[in-house]
């Protein structure tokens, strides 16, 4: 038997002979109270601190009591897309975590679960099971007052162990985690640590395994590693945004309360208000002072800044918007996924309301994505909506870190004085107001308001003047669009069927993608972050395919198509798009992607089998 001694007392343990492995697909189940989330958290950002590539996923209880939880981390060298269809390692500690996440995972993948609350099924061949005592041996390495507090970090030693994770890192993770609470919470951390590590291996031979180190170029930045929501908020940051204000709701909150804590350290201030009225009316106030700002929300809570939403469009107020997005309508799913607010995002308010709508794919564009919606707000004096979803927010991946020293900027109130021949609303020009303050040399100030007005922003019930305004706030999304790049297609150039998505979807179309073409099918990938307005020259592109399928996390309706294929259609007057779309909650799989591509395929006599 090996000893159990930890590492950090006796040095390194001996092991078996790990196998090689290229990536691993790890899922953690349990409840929320068990810290699922704090392990996949070190073992992401130990990937990332170690230069490789990871992706997670998680699910959390909606109830404040808690409730069941998964964690699945997929982590490993090259592009890593997805967080993986099946699980190659489950850990199971519950029996009813055994019993709903068995399913995930692939035949000759490892159940490692806890003796002391699973009995798995002695006649399910199909995996290598191995039982610890986990709840009993944390009490015991911890002692007894903390219970069974720190099994999370036993789980995390014993997956070191069995992977060969940089044990020096993990600890300095730990540390860092638990380093500004007390003493005694660091020291049991890494007794419930080592005890995983040192656990006695007889029994765990065929759970060795070593991943294959990471293709490091010379010179490349080093990584970062972040969740899309923290992400997203240092992009604003970046991107000089400096003002705003919200309302916490599930997932936005996170965003919140980093811009609350961090905006004050650059000359800001974020306000939590009392509600979500008050919050747009806050980001619409900074506004109008001369400062880009910020509001945000999920789905609810954008619904109930609709009608303040108008007023930026008729008063053409540079502002950002940020919408994460969850299972709706009304309280819906609070934790889980969907894509279902874009013709809300578009449409939502009263009236022409034209507004700027983008949706970053992954982690690393969360960050770009903010830079792009200031860069728009400011140049064309309008809303912009980001839309991003709770499998956005809370996934974690690794990325190259930006270059902060050319991108961040500082920008400040224009408070120079305008010529006598100033109009904030001029008919051949973007909209340019004049802050509070500034000095208007004709004398003539204008005012900001809901009313329709003429150039110099006074009312005005005149119906030319109403056309004329109207078609000036739609002109200018148009300019935008023939601005932004047309998307650039990944695989084959025409063929069977283009593999149209956004926002979080990019992972596994792509992966999608791969599979159909190793099985000989024609296939394509474009995928939009700019939804409103799309970007020209959409059309040829899918008209070089047979068919052009939306990935989409909504309903497909009452006509049949999804969100997003239902506005191509419309405005591209194309009938062979359609759509693949569900509701489930879930982030789409890989095998639900293919499947779908070869239904429509096998129905039109261009069956791909894979």
């Amino acid at each position: 038997m090996v000893s159990s001694s930890s590492p950090s007392q006796d040095g390194a343990i001996a092991t078996p002979s790990p196998r090689s492995i290229h990536d691993v697909v790890i899922r953690l189940a349990g409840n929320s109270q068990d810290g699922i989330q704090t392990i996949g958290g070190f073992l992401a950002r130990l990937a990332g601190r170690s230069d490789q590539e990871v992706m997670t996923y998680m699910t959390i209880p909606a109830t404040i009591s808690g409730g069941p939880s998964i964690f699945q981390v997929r982590m490993g060298t090259g592009d890593i897309l997805s967080a993986g269809d099946q699980a190659d390692l489950l850990v199971a500690f519950y029996q009813d975590s055994y019993e709903n996440h068995i399913g995930f995972l692939r035949p000759g993948g490892v159940l490692l679960y806890d003796a002391d609350h699973v009995k798995p099924d002695p006649e399910d061949r199909r995996f290598t099971a191995v039982g610890l005592p986990i709840t009993s041996r944390t009490v015991e390495a911890v002692g007894g007052s903390s219970k069974d507090k720190g099994k999370n970090l036993f789980v995390l030693g014993l997956l070191a162990r069995l992977f060969e994770l940089d044990v020096a890192k993990l600890t300095g993770l730990i540390r860092d985690r638990f380093g500004g609470r007390a003493e005694d919470i660091v020291r049991n951390a890494m007794l419930a640590f080592d005890a995983g590590y040192g656990y006695p291996t007889d029994g765990l031979r065929a759970c060795f395994f070593r991943l294959e180190g990471p293709q490091v170029s010379a010179g490349g930045r080093p990584q970062v590693t972040l969740d899309g929501n923290t992400a997203l908020t240092y992009g604003l940051i970046a991107a000089g945004v400096r003002y705003g204000a919200g309302y916490p709701i599930t997932p936005w909150s996170s965003i919140m309360e980093t811009l609350r804590t961090e905006l004050p350290k650059y000359g800001g201030t974020f306000v939590q208000t009392e509600d979500e009225l008050a919050a747009i009316a806050y980001a619409l106030g900074f506004a109008y002072s001369g400062h880009l700002a910020v509001t945000g929300s999920s789905g609810p809570g954008l619904s109930l800044k609709m009608e303040a939403l108008g007023w930026a469009t008729m008063a053409e107020m540079p502002v950002i918007v940020i919408n994460v997005q969850r299972g709706g309508p009304s309280t819906g799913l609070p934790t889980n996924v969907e894509q279902s607010d874009l013709l809300q995002a578009i449409y939502g308010s009263h009236g022409d309301s034209p507004r700027v709508v983008l949706a970053p794919r992954n982690v690393e564009e969360c960050f770009y994505v903010a830079l792009e919606a200031a860069r728009i707000a400011r140049k064309y004096s309008t809303p912009v909506i980001i839309l991003t979803d709770q499998g956005l927010a809370t996934r974690i991946e690794a990325f190259d870190e930006p270059n902060l020293e050319a991108l961040m900027a500082n920008p400040s109130v224009d408070l120079a004085e305008r010529g006598a021949d100033f109009k904030p609303y001029p008919l051949d020009s973007i909209t340019r107001h004049a802050p509070p303050g500034a000095r208007i040399a004709s004398g003539k100030y204008p005012t900001v308001s809901g009313l329709e007005h003429d150039e110099l922003g006074h009312p005005s019930g005149n119906p030319q003047m109403h056309q004329k305004m109207t078609e000036k706030r739609r002109e200018k999304l148009r300019t935008l669009a023939g601005e932004v790049p047309v998307p650039e297609v990944y695989g084959d150039p025409e063929g069977d069927v283009l593999l149209v998505g956004w926002g979080s979807t990019w992972g596994p179309i792509r992966e999608a993608v791969g599979r159909l073409r190793a099985d000989g099918a024609q296939v394509g990938q474009l995928h939009l972050t700019q939804i409103n307005p799309l970007p020209l020259g959409l059309g040829e592109i899918f008209r070089r395919y047979r068919h052009v399928l939306v990935i989409e996390m909504n309903d497909q309706g009452v006509y049949g198509f999804g969100q997003l294929a239902m506005l191509l259609r419309a405005s591209l007057a194309l009938a062979h798009i359609d759509s693949v779309a569900k509701t489930d909650g879930l982030t789409f799989k890989v095998s639900e992607i293919v499947d779908g591509v070869n239904r429509r395929l096998s129905l039109n006599g261009h069956g791909a089998r894979v």
